[in-house]
């Protein structure tokens, strides 16, 4: 008798198993491999494009403001000083956390500063926004010089990522490749070889396709991320049809498990 249950028991146990391994699938490594090409030791490509990005509304902005009267400073730096309470994006940080009041680019590209009152520097790179400002300044400083930062450059990150989130980026210049590092990296679910980059820009929104499997990703208009790209990383069909499978097959693991159970159970018992 203890025989018998004991074969019951190996029959479920092995039911249970290849239960398991049907809702798995098999991955090629064309699939997840990044960078795929020449297979050289070394090889070298010219880089032809970068991204300095532009001012446009809703930018969040530091300008700091420099020259020779450390007193009259202070007024145009007066923004940089004071913080409000803000959401703090990047994965793991979670909360509140202090963010500079800066200045704020309105809806027809313009900052408003003490004195000197409204400049337009919609469109403007960072460069020449510096410039047109300390121009404005000259009637009220001795030599002065502006630096200027956004303070709320922003890359989301959606789907198939080991740690999807809003990433706030200091330096206000970084690459696909980066991003998909801060958020952990793609999961073995991800695609890809088809991520999806949505980017709104001068009053338009754009849908572009990348394939980070190839190096051609590196000469992509994506591959240096603007402010308030949104990357969506979509499941493998592998990852659909296994869930479709386990929400089929679940009643008959949970039952299987049960009779597994209450087999164990009588027979030690006897």
């Amino acid at each position: 008798m203890k025989f018998k249950y004991l074969s019951l028991v190996r029959l479920a146990a092995c039911a249970v198993v290849a239960l398991t391994l049907s809702l798995t699938g098999c991955v090629s490594p064309k699939t997840i491999v990044y960078f795929q090409g020449e297979e050289l030791r070394y090889t070298s490509d010219s880089i032809t494009q970068s991204y300095v990005p532009t001012f446009q509304p809703n930018d969040l902005l530091s300008i700091v403001v420099g020259s020779l009267s450390a007193e009259s400073n202070e007024i145009f730096n007066m923004p940089n000083q004071f913080t409000v309470a803000g959401m703090n994006y990047t994965a793991g940080g979670g909360g509140m956390r202090g963010q500079s009041v800066g200045y704020l680019v309105d809806h027809e590209g313009n900052i408003e500063m003490p004195l000197a009152g409204k400049i337009n520097i919609l469109g403007l790179q960072p460069q020449a926004a510096s410039e047109k400002i300390r121009k404005h300044l000259l009637n009220y400083l001795r030599e002065p010089t502006v630096s200027i930062r956004t303070l709320n450059f922003k890359v989301s990150v959606l789907g198939e990522a080991n740690r999807p989130a809003v990433y706030v980026i200091p330096d206000e210049k970084i690459t696909l490749p980066e991003v998909l590092s801060l958020a952990g990296d793609l999961t073995i679910y991800g695609r890809r070889d088809n991520i999806l980059i949505v980017r709104e820009e001068d009053g338009k929104r754009e849908y572009a396709r990348v394939d980070l499997t190839s190096r051609d990703i590196f000469r992509s208009p994506y591959y240096y991320l603007h402010k308030n790209d949104v990357i969506y990383i979509e499941p493998v069909k592998a990852r659909l049809t296994s869930t479709d499978r386990t929400m089929q097959v679940l009643p008959l693991v949970l039952s299987t498990i049960t009779t597994v159970t209450v087999l164990i159970f009588n027979f030690v018992r006897l």
